[in-house]
């Protein structure tokens, strides 16, 4: 993404007058490298969030919710000590540098007034969140760099803080309209102005060295090897005035392609044309909110997720596997009555047939024909014990496709039992979601409790709840265990109780207190029970509607595994922001 130096230029431009004199209330560190400043200023207040996410480092104010861990990290609680109380006092950005500096004024233990320093450096892997104290010498910092991991600069507690390594290019802004002429005169060989630009000068991001290059040549990848010395002449005086151009007027744009979130810049871009949509926003801190909430939330849930998500899929392969070896097996053991008749054979035969004999020709009587068959034996047996094998075949085939039956069954309901359990992981939303998953799992023997530390009882989350538009109360069980309490437990005989057709999912109940709700409340459920469900990215999803006492749980069932028999069918689209219109 392109958060360079002026895109953070334009941020740290509108974050200003919102954060000098804001006093620092509480501090949060919700995950292991972003930090929350919640703080309170003249008549405005807000929660500054600082990232030193390799993937995606920024900070602007944000809303989104946050979930913070049982246990504050320690270099959360350091930042308490020193920063709880303490004032912006400024907040700049050295110049094309892709780092914040807050300035702020605090107390120290004896309650005498000090100046502290919150560095937040957001270059990709090398992001980093850093306290120093007024005079420049580093307290700690959320990532150490020792000399074995950088021999160019080291950032340890004790150090004097220096600034990172600036790059050995030249400031666009510093640059000469003569000096650009002769740079762009001077080139020999072949190489597109976007990729000149890119190698020549600092601060600026691949998509702005593209979109200077299509606005001034027409084309992205146009070659300055094709102009002449007169058209490099006229291209370096509109270069000129287009790096004074890019300070000035920044606004919040996101690129959308495909009806979803894509890029974002601090201006709008031509270079895309009608293939990405151009979305201006309110503000830099919006834009950036929005574009990184669900993001940041989904990659925090897959790491949460990926040991149980990765012991369920192997489980699901292994069983899956078992299963088509279970079914070859019983299709192998349907022929055994062939195996009776041939022994029939062979015992009718008995008189013919010599110890050693490693083949049998034999009239066929249980073919209409009469034909002739060839029967192989074994040589190394007595006819009589020929014929012995041949029902002893049979009868192991007979107990076979009884055992197996009864696998298969088994293995079936396994299957669809760790099918729900991985949809139930791509829907977890909260850390807590994640816990009782895992709960369950080991209550269940499938995966093992390896914290042997006693564990604080964990009090059990409640299913989502909905309001329909007319008003009735809509509950979505979020997992297995959930789903079983709510529909066996917690409903009323006369609710309504909805599930997408063949297909895993939450349960999802309409509380009707002796009503009978509309179309459109049912509509509304069902839209629910498709988008909290595996065909959530589907359309004309069926969805199965049914009072709740026409539910059923088979005894030994696995969790929230049900059956019903009387319903019937609604087809419904899921809408992605009917869930938060109606909660």
């Amino acid at each position: 993404m392109p958060f360079d130096a002026l895109f953070l230029s334009a941020l740290t431009a509108e974050l200003t007058p919102q954060l000098l004199g804001a006093r620092i209330d509480k501090i949060q560190m919700p995950v292991r490298d972003q930090v929350v400043l919640q703080f309170h200023g003249r008549g405005f207040s807000g929660r500054l969030l600082l990232s030193a996410s390799p993937g995606s480092p920024r900070l602007h104010l944000t809303n989104a919710p946050l979930q913070n861990p049982a246990q504050p990290p320690m270099f959360c609680m350091l930042l308490r000590k020193h920063l709880s109380g303490g004032r912006i006092a400024a907040v700049t950005q050295p110049p094309l540098e892709r780092l914040v500096d807050l300035t702020l004024d605090c107390v120290d233990e004896l309650g005498a007034p000090v100046e502290k320093h919150l560095i937040v450096e957001m270059m990709g892997r090398g992001s980093n969140l850093i306290l120093t104290s007024g005079d420049g010498h580093i307290i700690d910092c959320m990532r150490r760099i020792d000399f074995e991991m950088s021999d160019k600069r080291q950032v340890l507690p004790g150090l004097l803080y220096h600034l990172p390594p600036v790059p050995d290019k030249k400031s666009p802004f510093e640059e000469t309209e003569a000096a650009l002429v002769e740079a762009l005169q001077a080139l020999e060989g072949q190489k597109t102005l976007q990729k000149w630009l890119l190698e020549r000068y600092r601060g600026l991001s691949p998509l702005v060295c593209r979109e200077l290059a299509y606005a001034l040549l027409g084309d992205t990848d146009a070659e300055l090897g094709a102009c002449s010395l007169e058209t490099r002449a006229v291209l370096g005086a509109s270069l000129h005035r287009a790096f004074a151009a890019l300070l000035g007027s920044p606004k919040p744009v996101l690129l959308v392609k495909e009806g979803k979130p894509w890029d974002f810049t601090f201006r709008p871009v031509g270079q895309y044309g009608s293939y990405v949509c151009q979305e201006e926003q309110e503000s830099f801190s919006a834009l950036l909110d929005d574009f990184y909430a669900s993001r940041d939330h989904a990659e925090r849930m897959r790491l949460k997720t990926q040991t149980l998500h990765k012991a369920m899929i192997n489980l699901r392969d292994r069983t899956a596997r078992k299963l088509e070896n279970q079914r070859k097996e019983i299709a192998a053991a349907a022929d055994r009555e062939r195996l009776r008749q041939l022994g029939d054979i062979v015992t009718a035969n008995l008189h013919a047939m010599t110890r050693g004999q490693a083949r049998l020709t034999a009239v066929d009587f249980y073919d209409p024909e009469m034909k002739e068959i060839d029967i192989p034996l074994s040589p190394q047996l007595s006819p009589q014990q020929n014929a012995a094998k041949f029902y002893k075949d049979y009868n192991r085939a007979k107990t076979a496709q009884r055992v197996l039956t009864e696998q298969i069954a088994k293995a079936e309901v396994e299957l669809e039992y760790v099918k729900s359990i991985l949809d139930e992981l791509e829907r977890a939303e909260t850390e807590q979601d994640v816990q009782e998953i895992r709960a369950e799992l080991v209550a269940g023997g499938y995966v093992r409790d390896n914290d042997k530390k006693k564990r604080m009882k964990m009090v059990p989350t409640k299913p989502l709840e909905f309001h329909a538009s007319e008003g009735y109360l809509i509950r979505v069980g979020r997992n297995n265990r959930q789903n079983d309490f709510l529909t066996l437990k917690d409903s009323q005989k006369g609710d309504l109780w909805l599930h997408v057709q063949k297909l895993h999912g939450s349960h999802v109940v309409i509380a009707c207190g002796g009503r009978t709700p509309s179309d459109e409340t049912i509509t509304e459920a069902a839209m629910l029970a498709a988008w909290y469900s595996q065909a959530r990215e589907g359309q004309n999803v069926a969805v199965d509607v049914t009072p709740v006492k026409q539910i059923k749980k088979p005894v030994g069932a696995k969790p929230g595994m049900v059956i019903y028999h009387e319903y019937r069918t609604v087809y419904v689209t899921p809408d992605p922001k009917l869930p938060e219109k109606l909660k």
